[in-house]
């Protein structure tokens, strides 16, 4: 049987149960607060985060893993006798796609298959997600590659944010920049297309905002036999909740496959904020 290794990294917002029940190696990104660098996820938690953004005088940043991260990890996997199938956030997003090339370019195999999703969160976790699954039940090294990349171009992510501050200031706006200056008083319905973020909508209050991801998501799916949801959010679990349960709601029985609630880890919350809330999916798979 084949031996294939999944490894993403701590953006993609994958529960610790599931990290661990599916085999799959998580790298952190760094969060830069002051004098200090935590390992996201693993130095600092969502509510140590959060709790301590509220007071912060000082905001933190974030860095990508770096190359020689990558390369303990990869080397670690192929002593063992496992291909690597890589699974990362958007490299319009981050730099963790180039760490990733350039510790696969140092080791010299073609034994690691590199995939860049093209989105962050649970849109990634589910990706990778099915992925595992699929080495667990002994695909092979080229399967999983394929199925990473064709499930990655299955998800999608619709997001409110309470402010594009935090947005704006660690330069992940993208196309969201449309609402600067606009969106006083209005609360940003954000998207990931084409690996980056993007303007949706603005709505009034965070309640029709919500609503209306739920309606967005109905639309962009449509008909699909087979769904993936995920529920994440920045410090705001009531509203997720709530959200995830307005999402199931709208579909027949045995549509959802499978749905769950998840915070967005602190790298990704330093750069939308909190209070965000949004859904991530994955259909037909």
């Amino acid at each position: 049987m084949s031996k294939v290794a999944i490894v993403t990294d701590s953006t993609s917002n994958i529960p610790e149960d599931l990290l661990a029940s599916h085999s799959i190696t998580q790298i952190p990104l760094q969060l830069i607060w002051g004098e200090d660098t935590y390992r996201d996820g693993i130095d600092i938690n969502a509510l140590e985060f959060y709790t301590r953004l509220k007071t912060a005088k000082v905001m933190p940043t974030s860095s990508q893993p770096s190359p020689a991260d990558f390369e303990r990890v990869y080397r670690d996997l192929l002593a063992q006798g496992f291909d690597i199938v890589s699974i990362h956030i958007s490299a319009k997003l981050s730099g963790t796609m180039d760490s990733a090339i350039q510790a696969k370019n140092t080791i010299g195999t073609d034994r690691i298959a590199l995939v860049d999703s093209q989105t962050t969160s649970m849109a990634l976790g589910y990706s990778t997600l099915v992925t595992a699954r699929a080495a667990m039940d002994g695909a092979s090294f080229e399967e999983c590659h394929k199925l990473a990349e064709n499930s990655a171009a299955n998800t999608g992510v619709i997001f409110v944010v309470s402010t594009l501050e935090f947005l704006h200031r660690g330069g992940r706006i993208g196309g969201a920049s449309a609402f600067l200056g606009t969106a006083i008083g209005l609360k940003p319905i954000l998207t990931v297309r084409d690996g980056k973020v993007d303007a949706q909508e603005k709505i009034r209050t965070m309640k029709k905002a919500l609503n209306r991801v739920t309606e967005i998501l109905v639309e962009r799916v449509g008909n699909q036999s087979t769904l993936r949801i995920a529920a994440i959010h920045a410090n705001a679990p009531v509203e997720a909740e709530n959200l995830l349960q307005s999402v199931m709601d709208r579909f027949d029985d045995g549509v959802i496959k499978e749905s769950l609630v998840t915070h967005v880890s602190p790298v990704i919350g330093t750069h939308t904020g909190p209070g965000t809330v949004g859904i991530t999916y994955l259909t037909g798979f």
